[in-house]
């Protein structure tokens, strides 16, 4: 197997070292090393992070291979400085089967670009009846731990107690969508004073803040693990506080689009803005960043969305929700709290891996660890070119905005899937 010896990093932006990556680990960390036969790469001036992770992931084979497949995805993800992504659920088929989750996990095998770990559906067909095969797909050769009906809220109360109460024999996690569906039928954007003034109907954040109030009340009263997609509003962080103060087992992720874009960007009606928590006030986007630092929020999850040409470019009212995020994530994070390494390690490496169950990703970078890691030129200034991302899709908000921070390489198990910025298949 190739040997690779790093020169010259910066370790969490530490002191410059060197990494001996060989058979699959990190073989030697320390300074002037040298490792006969081993490649070469010259890391002057370079931070290295711990392989990003991905919560949030939507790869839409098998179904909608003409937005995305699982090739792209990966390549996609390895770009932006991923070594392992999950997988959501609404493919088509729904991935609510064993058979669907091992499909999904082998594409990710044959790629070989990234470690794609399905996410299981919580309900047959994401319909919110009855539960889907919790158990098969969790003794599944693709070891299912997180399931998620993303896209539609578990908005029966009694499903999501049974839910939570099935995935506690085996350590999984329940990822709800927050959305109150009486709430926001026929929602186009956020209800507040864009949307009056653009004449569209508004979602209100108490749809979303509801239901993690009722969640985080049955994880507490089952004692199971809750886990909250893309919070998008200050209220939510405060009921997230609340619950994690009196020790409820609930964990949570925001989006950088959350993080960065307010509601505002809608003025013009242009559908790449249009997403489901929709862009919310700068209020709401100050208190998502105050909380990512704290630890209220535990994880950045990308929520990637790629969509087909017809299904972004059109009217708004009929635009699909969704934005592109792998290729951007690290940079916008890198954009709202500063070159802030170790925490941006904590809030896109370990603490998602831990939630994902992945123990091969999010560790320290020290000897004897699996070589899954990314480096970044954090003096680097880039701008965003659609027809350059490497997904199928074009959808992305940041179009033309020109960003800090460049993924240079990727490694995944001591191999590199990107050198010098550009993916190696």
């Amino acid at each position: 197997m190739t040997q690779y010896l790093i020169k010259g990093v910066r370790v969490l932006g530490g002191e410059p070292a060197d990494l001996l990556l060989r058979d699959g680990v990190i073989a030697e960390v320390g300074t002037g090393l040298d490792a006969r036969g081993a490649q070469l790469v010259d890391a002057d001036g370079l931070v290295a992070l711990p392989g990003l992770v991905d919560l949030h992931t939507h790869l839409r084979e098998p179904g909608r291979e003409d937005a995305e497949t699982v090739e792209t995805g990966s390549r996609a993800a390895a770009l932006g400085g991923y070594t392992a992504v999950c997988a959501m659920a609404n493919t088509d088929p729904v991935a609510d089967t064993a058979g669907v989750v091992e499909q999904v996990y082998r594409l990710g095998r044959e790629a070989g670009l990234v470690d794609v770990q399905p996410v299981g559906a919580v309900t047959v067909g994401l319909r919110g009846e009855r539960l889907a095969e919790l158990g098969a797909m969790a003794s599944s050769a693709a070891a299912v731990r997180i399931f998620s009906d993303d896209g539609h809220c578990v908005a029966d109360p009694r499903l999501m107690r049974r839910a939570l109460e099935y995935v506690k024999a085996f350590d999984g996690v329940i990822a709800q969508h927050a959305e109150e569906p009486r709430l926001t039928e026929g929602a186009q954007m956020h209800e507040g004073e864009v949307a009056t003034r653009l004449g569209l109907a508004g979602w209100p954040a108490v749809a979303e803040e509801a239901i993690i109030a009722r969640d985080v009340l049955l994880a507490e009263h089952v004692d199971s693990r809750l886990h909250v997609c893309h919070v998008s509003s200050a209220g939510s962080v405060e009921i997230l506080r609340w619950a994690k103060a009196r020790g409820i087992r609930v964990t949570a992720e925001v989006c950088p689009h959350h993080l960065l874009l307010t509601d505002e960007r809608a003025t013009g009606y242009d559908p790449v803005f249009k997403v489901n928590p929709p862009l919310r006030t700068a209020a709401d986007t100050a208190a998502l960043r105050a909380a990512l630092a704290e630890g209220v929020i535990d994880a950045v999850a990308t929520d990637h969305a790629p969509h087909a040409v017809e299904d972004k470019e059109c009217e708004w009212a009929y635009a699909r929700p969704g934005m592109l995020g792998l290729e951007t994530a690290l940079s916008i994070v890198v954009e709202v709290l500063g070159p802030r390494w170790d925490l941006i390690a904590e809030r896109m490496s370990r603490t998602p891996a831990r939630i994902a169950g992945l123990s091969g990703h999010g560790q320290d970078l020290v000897a004897g660890a699996p070589a899954n890691l990314t480096l970044v030129d954090p003096a680097a200034r880039w701008t965003v070119d659609p027809a350059e991302l490497a997904s199928r899709s074009r959808n992305t908000p940041y179009a033309g905005m020109t960003l800090p921070a460049r993924v240079v390489a990727t490694f995944l198990r001591g191999a590199p899937t990107v050198l010098d910025g550009k993916a190696l298949r």
